[in-house]
């Protein structure tokens, strides 16, 4: 696994979770998993990895001692252009993940250990297939390109590539990766990967349209043979309220008392009114156009005005979204608490208490708040779009299936529609009762989803 993020060491999103949860999935069927990502400032030193050649000197190994089987984690050492930060946003990532790539297809020599399959995840490791090509480093192993948020491609000045020692490059990406004096990362990489996936089937689709390709559609559709839309799993050992480390007391489907008592702390805690009989909507997101927070803003105040909802929000990204829900915070104090930022203890005491988590996201490649809700009993309303789509039903109360709300424009209308449905079935104390019980016991889990990058795999090797 090559990747710039891994639970619990670097992390900024679902992209870590989504790494480590098929990592351990794939140790505990017993194969043989390696993980290398940068090693920032804020890791664990580790211990270097025993020279055998000059290469050997970049790379430390840490142990994990958290898990029977884990896989084994090496972290690259590039103390110049590693610092705390897992993404600067300039030319140093071109750098670091250019780097990172090389490493990947290093690393087995200084191990003297072949790897059968290199999985690369989204644009930070989408030059290993291409670096391979180049430099003839392992080149038995296939490739497999997994794009988590085809929103993020990794776009430099071409220049980067003679800066830090890669010009051979331009030789084997494609000219339309190489475009108008940049080059795209992500691009360069699904032109040459052997194996292309996407974290849900939907998503896999949508990719090929102009409406959510992203500049990428034409590449993708012509290797559409070779893409793959696998939903993302949940690693229940730490999202599930029957043990989660995180909350101070723990809930099932036979006794949801404690999820309520835990939903008066956290009122408590942001000092929102604790009212039992009035939802607490929970958001947990990053505050970024994709996830429509300008929706949520739009719908909050009509929500406000017309229930007797509180929101508890957690998150960090665009100022112009931070400070439009600093301001509701401040105007309703008793009502809304948004929190700047990420605490993964609050992220899970919001998921556990809320009566509905929201996501009004514009496009979701796969989406694991959705996933961690569900097991919370905390009703979503969501959007139909990508993962979405693919995990959440819209409840009916006569037939009694379904396991959330599902809205489908793409607007603060179709949000409030979603929103005030989902308040509907708390009022009615059968359908409450019903779709909390079809949440809580969908199964999502990487037990589940790790079979399907097994046959990937198996079908890559033969």
């Amino acid at each position: 696994m090559v990747c710039s993020e891994y639970a619990s060491l670097a992390k900024t999103g679902g992209l870590a979770d989504a790494v480590t949860g098929l990592s351990l999935a794939l140790c505990a069927r017993g194969h043989d998993v390696r993980v290398l990502l940068p090693k920032y400032s804020q890791l664990p030193a580790g211990t270097r990895v025993k020279p055998r050649g000059g290469q050997a000197a970049k790379f430390r190994y840490l142990e994990l001692p958290a898990h029977t089987r884990a896989p084994r984690v090496y972290l690259l050492d590039l103390p110049e252009l590693t610092g705390g930060e897992i993404y600067t946003g300039d030319e140093r990532d071109a750098a670091r993940f250019m780097q990172l790539a090389e490493a990947a297809l290093l690393l087995g020599e200084v191990l003297r250990w072949h790897p059968d399959i290199l999985h690369c995840h989204d644009w930070h490791a989408a030059l290993v297939p291409v670096l391979q090509e180049a430099r003839e480093l392992l080149a038995a192993a296939p490739t497999v390109l997994t794009l988590h948020n085809i929103g993020y491609q990794g776009v430099f000045a071409d220049s980067v590539l003679e800066e830090n020692g890669y010009a051979d490059l331009v030789d084997v990406i494609e000219t339309d990766a190489l475009a108008g004096g940049t080059v795209n990362f992500l691009r360069a990489g699904i032109g040459s990967a052997t194996a292309i996936t996407t974290v849900s089937p939907t998503y896999a689709k949508e990719i090929c349209t102009p409406a959510y390709g992203m500049g990428l559609e034409d590449l993708l559709t012509a290797r559409q043979k070779d893409l793959t839309g696998i939903l993302n799993g949940v690693d229940y050992a730490t999202w599930s309220p029957e043990s989660d480390s995180f909350l101070a007391k723990h809930y099932d489907t036979r006794d949801l008392a404690p999820k309520y008592e835990l939903k008066a702390a956290l009122c408590a805690r942001l000092g929102l009114i604790a009212d039992r009989n009035a939802a607490l909507l929970g958001v947990v997101s990053r505050l970024v156009p994709q996830k429509g927070i300008d929706l949520l803003l739009a719908a909050m105040p009509a929500l406000l005005r017309e229930t007797r909802a509180s929101f508890a929000l957690l998150g960090s990204g665009d100022p112009t979204f931070t400070e439009g829900l600093q301001a509701l915070a401040a105007e309703h104090p008793r009502r809304v608490s948004f929190t700047n930022g990420y605490d993964e203890q609050l992220a899970h005491y919001i998921l556990a208490a809320s009566d509905i988590v929201l996501m009004p996201s514009r496009y979701e490649p796969c989406g694991l708040t959705q996933l961690y809700a569900l097991r919370y009993g905390s009703i979503p309303v969501v959007r139909a779009t990508g993962g979405l789509a693919d995990t959440i039903e819209h409840f009916d109360p006569v037939t009694g299936e379904g396991n959330g709300s599902v809205f489908k424009d793409a607007n603060a209308g179709g949000l409030l529609w979603g929103t005030r449905t989902a308040l509907q079935w708390l009022d009615e104390p059968a359908a409450r009762s019903r779709v909390i019980g079809n949440a809580m016991s969908a199964d999502f889990s990487w037990q589940k989803q790790v079979e399907h990058y097994e046959r990937l795999y198996q079908r890559l090797l033969t």
